[in-house]
C-alpha cells in the first residue's frame, strides 16, 4: 500500500504543471493605412523572447535578410509569407511569431514590391549601432551617424530643423518612473530615452486609455511609437537609448507596458496642457485608476503574481490531500 501511495504521488506531481517563467512578448506592427514601416523598427531582445509581428492593412511580409543585403531573403532565414489585410479590417489582425534564439542581430525586411528598397521598410532584432547602416543600405543611401551609446533608434516623424536633444531616463535607481516625465518640446527637437536597469518600454498611448498601446485603441488606424522591451542588466555601465523626433507640438502620451508599471504611474507626457482636464497629473491619475491600485481597498486587494503562486500551492496541497484521503479510505 505504501508503494502504491508513493507511486501515485509521484505520478500526480508529474501531472501538475508548475508555472514557468515566461519570456517577453515583443509586439511589432507591420504596415497600416498609408504606412510602409515596422513599428518599432528595432528592438532589443533576449534568447527565448518572442517577436509578435501584427500585420495591418495592405499586404506585407516579415522576411529575414542580412546586414549586407537588406532586401534579399536569407536562404535559411524565416519568412512570414505575404499576409494581406483588407482596408476595412480593424481587428483580429494576422500575427507571425519569431522566437529569438540568441542575442545576435537578426535583420528583417518586407518583400512586397519596393517596400524595402524605396521606403526602407526594414526591422532588426539586437542591431546594436548598425541599424542606421542597415536601413541606409536598403534604400541605397548613406548611413547617418549613430547616436552616442545608442542601440536602437526611431522617429516620430521627419524633423525639418535642428533642435534640442531632450534626455529622459527610463527606470533605474529612480524606480518606476521616466525622469523627467512631463516635458515640453518644439518642432525639430529630439527626445532621447536612456534605458536603465530592469526591463522597460516607451510605448505611445492615448490620454483616455493610458496603459494600452495607441495601435489598439486608435479609431483612425494610427500606429503607436514603441521602443519595444529593452532589458538592462543590474550591473550595466553603458545604457541603450531610443529617440523620437518631434514634428509638431500636439500632446503625446507614453507608458511602460512592462507588468503593472503603468498602473503604478510610470507614464510620460510631451506637451501636455498646463491646465484643463488633460494635464499630465490627470493622465497619471487615470493610469493608476484604470490599471493600478487607486480604486482598490484593503478589503478587495488586486490579484498579484504572489497571490497566483499561493493559489497554485493551495491547489496542489488540496490535490495531494485528496489523493491521500482516497487511499486511506
Amino acid at each position: 500500500m505504501v508503494f502504491s501511495f508513493t507511486t501515485s504521488l509521484a505520478a500526480l506531481l508529474c501531472l501538475v504543471a508548475i508555472p514557468a517563467i515566461h519570456a517577453v512578448d515583443i509586439d511589432v506592427v507591420v504596415g497600416g493605412p498609408g504606412v510602409l514601416a515596422f513599428n518599432p523598427e528595432s528592438v532589443t531582445a533576449a534568447a527565448g523572447d518572442v517577436v509578435r509581428f501584427s500585420f495591418r492593412q495592405k499586404n506585407h511580409t516579415a522576411t529575414q535578410s542580412t546586414l549586407a543585403s537588406p532586401c534579399v531573403k536569407l536562404a535559411s532565414g524565416f519568412d512570414s509569407g505575404f499576409l494581406a489585410v483588407p482596408p476595412t479590417q480593424t481587428e483580429d489582425f494576422p500575427v507571425a511569431l519569431y522566437t529569438v534564439v540568441n542575442t545576435d542581430p537578426v535583420w528583417v525586411y518586407c518583400a512586397q514590391g519596393t517596400h524595402c528598397s524605396s521606403a526602407g521598410m526594414v526591422f532588426a532584432v539586437n542591431p546594436g549601432s548598425d541599424f542606421p547602416r542597415f536601413k541606409a543600405a536598403a534604400t541605397g543611401g548613406a548611413a547617418p551617424p549613430a547616436p552616442s551609446g545608442s542601440s536602437t533608434s526611431a522617429s516620430a516623424a521627419p524633423s525639418s530643423s535642428a533642435g534640442r536633444d531632450i534626455k529622459v531616463t527610463v527606470g533605474g535607481s529612480a524606480g518606476l518612473v521616466y525622469s523627467p516625465n512631463n516635458i515640453k518640446a518644439t518642432r525639430g527637437d529630439t527626445v532621447t530615452f536612456e534605458f536603465r536597469q530592469k526591463n522597460h518600454t516607451v510605448t505611445q498611448s492615448s490620454f483616455d486609455v493610458p496603459c494600452r498601446s495607441l495601435s489598439f485603441t486608435s479609431t483612425t488606424g494610427q500606429i503607436a511609437l514603441d521602443s519595444g522591451y529593452i532589458p538592462v542588466a543590474d550591473g550595466a555601465t553603458s545604457f541603450p537609448s531610443w529617440s523620437i523626433s518631434i514634428n509638431d507640438t500636439s500632446p503625446l502620451w507614453f507608458y511602460c507596458k512592462q507588468g503593472n508599471h503603468c498602473g503604478q504611474g510610470m507614464v510620460l507626457a510631451i506637451n501636455a496642457p498646463d491646465s484643463g482636464t488633460n494635464t499630465f497629473s490627470a493622465f497619471q491619475a487615470k493610469a493608476k485608476e484604470q490599471n493600478g491600485t487607486a480604486a482598490t481597498t484593503a478589503a478587495t486587494p488586486s490579484p498579484t503574481s504572489a497571490a497566483l503562486h499561493v493559489g497554485f500551492g493551495s491547489s496542489l496541497a488540496l490535490a495531494i490531500f485528496g489523493l491521500v484521503a482516497g487511499l486511506v479510505l
